[in-house]
């Protein structure tokens, strides 16, 4: 049984040392996962590899009934998945900010022509 497996089956009943031995032994390898999700993505963006991570990690295991991992690759799929759940929370957020200042964009443009006429 490898140290990740052993860790992983620590953390279902919630051993919350186990979870900080987890991220140090899987963090590098969730980053560099992540550097290369967001290098597919668009460019512009504020979201980094770490913050990603941060974000990934959180719903794998900070949470109330943390999923039971078989084996490291079991883990690093679901690690995949969180990662593209956090980058589209990331990009609809993105997307309302957006939307909503290109919208207050325009009334001021509106607002400042009615001025101007």
């Amino acid at each position: 049984m490898t140290d990740e497996t052993r860790i992983l089956n620590a953390i279902e009943p919630g051993d919350r040392q186990a979870a900080r031995e987890l991220r140090q032994l899987v963090y590098e390898e969730l980053r560099q996962l992540a550097a290369r999700k967001l290098a597919r993505e668009r460019t512009g963006r504020t979201l980094n590899a770490t913050a990603l991570v941060h974000e990934a990690y959180v719903r794998l295991v900070d949470k109330k009934d943390a999923q039971a991992w078989d084996h490291r690759g079991h883990f690093f799929a679901a690690a995949a998945e969180a990662l593209g759940m956090s980058l589209a929370t990331a990009e609809r957020q993105w997307a309302y900010a957006h939307t909503w200042l290109f919208a207050e964009l325009e009334e001021d443009e509106k607002a400042s022509a009615r001025e101007n006429s």
